[in-house]
């Protein structure tokens, strides 16, 4: 083999090395939480009204999941915000066993850890039909998971839910 040949295979095999480093350290910070939000209902289906009575923001939801494989984690003190600041606070003891899933919706309604639900106790929408960006926050205050969306760019099918995580 050249000289050149053993450079561009070297050159090549740090190219690799590198590529594959890169995407592990990313993944390695974006996972620093057990929770994270696995999808979102953010377009209602039907004419968005905000109405309690009649509106249909119970409809429009945040699926939040515990990904941890051993520990129980409670969502009290836990915060969820949009872009703009909207924000909801869970504060009440929710606790999601190992691989378990809560649905934050809106409107009003009976907190339920068996069907897996809390209520927002708020009418309005909390996420954008056509973009938003979604960050949980531990009680601490650090960042648990973000994640962006656009009605075109993630939500193929136009169903106005988008799936995160597997």
């Amino acid at each position: 083999m050249s000289q050149h040949a053993r450079i561009g295979v070297a050159a090549f095999a740090a190219a690799c090395a590198t590529a594959v480093l890169i995407p592990t350290q990313a993944h390695a910070a974006e996972y620093s939480s057990a929770l994270k939000v696995l999808g979102a209902q953010y377009d209602a289906p039907g004419r968005d009204s905000n109405s309690c009575s009649s509106g249909n923001t119970r409809a429009e939801y945040l699926t939040i999941r515990n990904y941890s494989a051993s520990a129980t984690v409670n969502l009290k003190g836990y915060v969820v915000k949009d872009a703009t600041g909207n924000r909801f606070r869970f504060t009440a003891n929710h606790y999601l066993q190992p691989g378990d899933y809560v649905k934050l919706r809106g409107g009003h309604g009976t907190d339920s850890d068996k069907n897996n639900v809390v209520y927002r106790d708020n009418c309005n929408f909390l996420w954008n039909n056509d973009r938003d960006t979604i960050y949980l926050y531990k009680p601490s205050g650090s960042r648990a998971d973000v994640h962006a969306y656009t009605k075109r760019g993630s939500d193929a099918d136009g169903n106005g839910y988008i799936r995160f995580h597997r």
